[in-house]
């Protein structure tokens, strides 16, 4: 049930940047997207029964969670936020020349 909910935000952020005309909007598909796509990742990289590799805790089953994925998905926030930033200056940069922020309407004015 919870794949399919992850799969539904995906396909909606996917959905959003084709559909939608507006930059903003765009934008925001993608980042709805991107969370998705994360969201998906913690899901299958989550295990019951692991413990958190911290020095000085009593187990020593050895059945400790990897901390890689945890170190990549914070990466991958941390990057889609910069992206998602520097498309934000792109579009205030264009809203400044533009009078609408619709992509086929831009493309109109700058097609010679």
């Amino acid at each position: 049930m919870l794949e399919s909910f992850i799969f539904a935000t995906v396909m909606c952020g996917f959905f959003g940047i084709i559909f939608k005309k507006n930059l903003v909007m765009k934008i925001v598909s993608m980042d709805v997207m991107s969370t998705g796509v994360i969201a998906f990742y913690v899901f299958v990289a989550s295990r019951e029964g692991l413990f958190t590799p911290i020095i000085g805790t009593a187990t020593n089953d050895g059945t400790y969670a990897d901390p890689v994925p945890q170190a990549v998905i914070l990466t991958a926030i941390v990057i889609g936020f910069s992206i998602q930033a520097l498309m934000l200056v792109g579009v205030m940069k264009l809203a400044r020349d533009n009078p609408t922020l619709e992509s086929n309407e831009i493309e109109k004015n700058n097609t010679p």
